[in-house]
């Protein structure tokens, strides 16, 4: 199986894709995971890059290069569909796409939603997160029902282990953080749609709690900034790192303030690692934090809920962490929605060998 991401970064469809190939293979499967463009910064994810830019001519042929071989393809999001589309027109490759982000937030208007409409006629399956976005999708760009799978995002648990005392200290320590001090942690990209700012603003409320920050972005500078005047002294800039466990480790709860989420497998990183999580009820994160039972939801750029809601989670930290812990065993971790996969591009690459997906 050949699974096509944007950029060789280190982010959630990305990272997604290579724990999936890599439970595929492990299912007997193999799978190999491509990026249509370099990572443009930070520590690259180390999958084979095939082009200077997702849609650049030499990218593409690359890509049809590599589709002639697969059994099929997966597209993992963004310009994936584009590429996809381009490059693999003629081949008889079954191709799936997946659905990374809410279709009502991104589907546009007028052309933008007509290319996509033509885009999606041309694969074989589209996959969605949660169960009202395939009717997004069914009623925004007339896919056919029975072309459109329910398969959530997940996360390898062992990548997320529940942090111990000493795991505690030593990231404290890591980052610069008080020992005892509440701490909430933003992990993710420092781009407009996060909100991040909204997270600072909320903490600066917070008697005696701190910000660590985990991530990079084009909003850093003017974040800092923000920082510097609202919570001097109180907010951790730690820059984009391997992976979420230590800024997990040094966290009493996560915030997610986005405008615009699909499904945030740093939610289901932080539920396995027993962080509950403050987040904007938008997209599909309410399937993962239950308002009041694992963690609680807030809306869209209301700064007085955020800081409400941390308040709450904070007070509740080991009740609402356990709950996001098993909820995110049960739903969320990778092995079970493998299986499904498994079964989803079985029943693409031969009809007769498995029963859907």
């Amino acid at each position: 199986m050949l699974h096509v991401v944007t950029a060789a970064r280190r982010r959630g469809a990305e990272t997604f894709a290579v724990d999936l190939a890599e439970a595929l293979g492990a299912r007997g499967v193999p799978s190999e995971v491509v990026a249509l463009a370099p990572a443009d910064a930070g520590d690259p994810l180390p999958v084979a890059v095939l082009g200077p830019g997702a849609l650049a001519p030499a990218t593409l042929r690359a890509l049809r290069r590599r589709a002639r071989r697969a059994r099929a393809v997966v597209a993992h999001g963004s310009r994936t569909l584009p590429a996809s589309a381009l490059a693999l027109a003629g081949l008889r490759t079954p191709t799936v796409y997946r659905s990374i982000g809410d279709p009502a937030a991104w589907a546009g208007s007028g052309r933008r939603r007509l290319q996509t409409r033509l885009l999606l006629a041309r694969v074989d399956a589209v996959t969605v997160l949660w169960p009202s976005a395939a009717e997004d999708v069914h009623r925004l760009h007339g896919v056919p029902r029975e072309r459109i799978h329910v398969l959530p995002n997940a996360v390898p648990a062992a990548r997320c282990p529940v942090p111990t005392a000493a795991d505690r200290a030593e990231a404290r320590r890591r980052f610069g953080l008080p020992a005892e001090a509440p701490v909430v942690a933003v992990v993710g990209a420092l781009a407009p749609e996060k909100r991040v700012g909204d997270a600072i603003a909320a903490v600066a409320t917070l008697p005696d709690a701190h910000l660590l920050v985990a991530g990079d972005g084009p909003e850093r500078a003017a974040l800092e900034g923000r920082a510097a005047a609202e919570a001097p002294g109180r907010v951790v800039f730690a820059g984009s790192l391997p992976g979420p466990a230590a800024a997990l480790a040094a966290a009493d709860v996560v915030a997610l303030p986005s405008r615009t989420e699909g499904m945030p497998g740093v939610l289901i990183e932080a539920g396995l690692s027993g962080v509950p999580a403050v987040a904007t009820d938008v997209g599909g994160v309410g399937e993962i934090v239950v308002d009041g039972e694992t963690g609680v939801l807030v809306p869209p750029g209301d700064v007085t809920a955020l800081a409400a809601g941390l308040g709450r989670a904070l007070a509740d930290r080991d009740g609402l962490g356990a709950a996001a812990r098993r909820r995110c065993l049960a739903r969320f971790e990778i092995g079970p929605v493998a299986d499904r996969w498994h079964d989803l591009l079985a029943a693409l690459t031969d009809p007769g060998a498995a029963g859907g997906g």
